[in-house]
């Protein structure tokens, strides 16, 4: 009887230690449970500071865009106005170098009529003195005159006008 009272005193403490293992089991499982509860919130809370993170972030680069895009729409404004003004100004120096062009030759032309010789008409449709150059005949003295008169240069006194409107077409 020894031997069925040590076996059942040997099973009762295999059952003791089974519920002991068993406690510690369970007590290591809540605790990894904790320890991963635990793990999870600190990896949500990392998740959710990046998303505000970026954000931030995203809000951040939309007004750098912004600002940028005002600069760029800024800048293409004055390059237009100075391109608007720049053809302006290129057609006044067309206009100034067409005036100048045509002051030389009347220079020139008023420098070959001092060195002219005045040849006397006679009658006829060709009657009249001839102002002649270089064997070159500039017409008669009365068309001289006119031609030399101050008073027919009104387009000299003309201001230049050049607007946008007129460069538009290119």
């Amino acid at each position: 009887m020894a031997s069925s009272s040590g076996t059942s005193s040997g099973s009762f403490q295999n059952s003791g230690s089974e519920e002991d293992l068993q406690a510690l089991m369970d007590q290591r499982k809540r605790k990894r449970m904790l320890s991963n509860r635990e793990s999870a919130r600190r990896s949500r809370m990392r998740k959710q500071k990046h998303l505000d993170d970026l954000t931030a972030q995203v809000s951040q680069l939309r007004k750098e865009n912004h600002q940028i895009m005002t600069s760029v729409n800024i800048t293409t404004q004055h390059y237009l106005n100075v391109e608007s003004e720049n053809s302006i100004l290129r057609a006044q120096m067309s206009e100034l170098t067409h005036r100048l062009q045509s002051l030389d030759e009347i220079i020139n032309f008023l420098n070959a009529t001092n060195n002219a010789v005045v040849l006397g008409g006679g009658s006829g449709s060709n009657g009249g003195d001839h102002f002649m150059t270089g064997g070159t005949c500039f017409g008669t003295v009365e068309s001289m005159e006119s031609f030399l008169n101050p008073l027919n240069f009104s387009t000299m006194n003309q201001p230049i006008m050049a607007s946008a409107d007129v460069f538009n077409q290119y």
